[in-house]
């Protein structure tokens, strides 16, 4: 077997290191022990945009903000749903997750970074979505390991009650509200119904036909 071959590195928000490493094709980007994410499994990243842009679908020029790059997959698949008149932007705060897209990574990113219906901004989701008023037809987050941070502490105010309030707020009417978590959270479910959205909740593969199974939390704002 191939062995693992780190080719760069960062530090994260708030502290840590990722590490992005090689083997053969596949890419791997770890926290600590943790690995965050693999090029091998991407399915529930894809059902992140695919089910969120289901939900959007008969909407005229919508603007989707993505929080969290990772490895393109949630972005790729959102452009592959949305037609021509779409606006998509990325928000990520860590630059070498969006030079990695550009240079190792490239193959697997297939020049998502240079659609024309794309915005990436290196900052932080939760500035983008405080500064929208009504703005977005939907907001992905995968920013984390779901609503209990694991990379970065502070992202736990994004699903906060507040949070859920500033993201609510954010949504254009029947917007919606699209949470990626590794599993599942009855006190988030909760805190997004105390936010005034109806709420479902969908289980989906890590891998395309297996792998662990994840949460997707589809919120819409009535």
């Amino acid at each position: 077997m191939l062995p693992w071959v780190q080719l760069d590195s960062a530090m994260a928000p708030g502290g840590g290191e990722l590490r992005l490493k090689q083997r053969g094709t596949e890419f791997s980007i770890m926290l600590g022990t943790n690995e965050l994410m693999n090029s091998r499994l991407s399915g529930s990243e894809e059902a992140l945009a695919r089910l969120s842009c289901q939900k959007i679908g008969d909407r005229r020029a919508p603007h989707i903000l993505i929080g969290g790059l990772g490895m393109g997959f949630t972005l790729r698949a959102a452009l592959s749903e949305l037609g021509p008149d779409a606006r998509v932007t990325v928000a990520e705060l860590v630059p070498s997750v969006v030079a990695w897209g550009r240079g190792p990574m490239a193959e697997v990113f297939d020049g998502c970074l240079d659609d024309p219906r794309v915005t990436v901004r290196e900052s932080d989701v939760g500035l983008l979505i405080k500064s929208a008023n009504a703005g977005y037809d939907a907001i992905l987050l995968d920013v984390d390991n779901g609503p209990d941070g694991l990379t970065r502490p502070a992202n736990d105010a994004l699903y906060s009650l507040t949070g859920l309030n500033t993201a609510r707020a954010a949504l254009r009417p029947g917007g919606v509200l699209a949470v990626w978590s590794s599993g599942p959270d009855r006190s988030f479910t909760s805190r997004l119904r105390q936010s005034g959205f109806a709420v479902e909740e969908e289980n989906v593969r890590a891998g395309r036909k297996r792998g662990a199974r994840h949460v997707i939390w589809l919120a819409t704002k009535p």
